[in-house]
């Protein structure tokens, strides 16, 4: 049976005070990598908070796993983020009164999983990360870095997600990590055939997708 495209992108305009997407397009299967790239200003972060229904495009539309999000409520966009997504903010938006397990498997206790097969859940996917020994701290006493591989770990936890985005998730990490994070990526898109955006300056990120797509080839 074929499947809907993990995430399909159609004619999408973003305008604030100025147009920062005109007519973009693009289609990502499951199993497939898209890398975006382009200097800031380019419109990356507008693409990719469209992807996961936290921004309404001017024009276009949105669908993910054939879910159209441009024309949802908030709270349809909402839901499908939590189930459709695994989703890993640059700013990693952690929640600072949840321990570091905590903060991976909110979106599964949100969702009614049982509490210790959440944090068990969680705890795997910090394991993926390297961050086994930082499960029950408080994300107060955790680097940059090590919070930025907490919010991965979080985008990577649900297993009924088919689309990862993921906005510069080398940013805050060492070269090792970050090479460690990209195998880890990859992984992950091909072994399970989830459908991944990325938004990257980092060309060993770029490398590592099936598809890169340069933004200002697209203004």
């Amino acid at each position: 049976m074929k499947h809907e495209p993990a995430l399909a992108i159609e004619h999408l305009g973003v305008t604030y005070d100025r147009t920062v997407i005109e007519d973009f397009s693009l289609i990502v299967e499951r199993g497939q990598s898209v890398a975006l790239m382009g200097p800031s200003g380019s419109g990356k972060s507008s693409i990719l908070a469209c992807a996961v229904g936290m921004q309404r495009p001017t024009r276009g539309s949105v669908a993910v796993d054939g879910n159209d999000l441009s024309r949802a409520r908030p709270s349809r966009r909402a839901r499908l983020r939590r189930e459709l997504m695994g989703v890993a903010y640059q700013d990693a938006g952690l929640l600072p009164e949840l321990s570091v397990a905590e903060n991976v498997a909110v979106t599964l206790l949100f969702d009614g999983v049982p509490r210790s097969k959440a944090l068990s859940m969680a705890s795997d996917s910090l394991a993926a990360v390297g961050l086994t020994d930082h499960v029950d701290k408080p994300v107060d006493q955790i680097s940059g870095g090590q919070a930025q591989r907490v919010s991965i770990a979080r985008a990577l936890v649900r297993p009924s997600a088919v689309l990862l985005v993921a906005d510069e998730p080398t940013a805050s990490l060492d070269q090792d990590t970050a090479a460690d994070i990209i195998s880890l990526l990859g992984e992950r898109v091909h072994d399970t055939g989830v459908g991944a955006l990325i938004a990257t300056h980092d060309p060993a990120v770029a490398a590592a997708c099936d598809t890169v797509i340069d933004l200002r080839d697209h203004r």
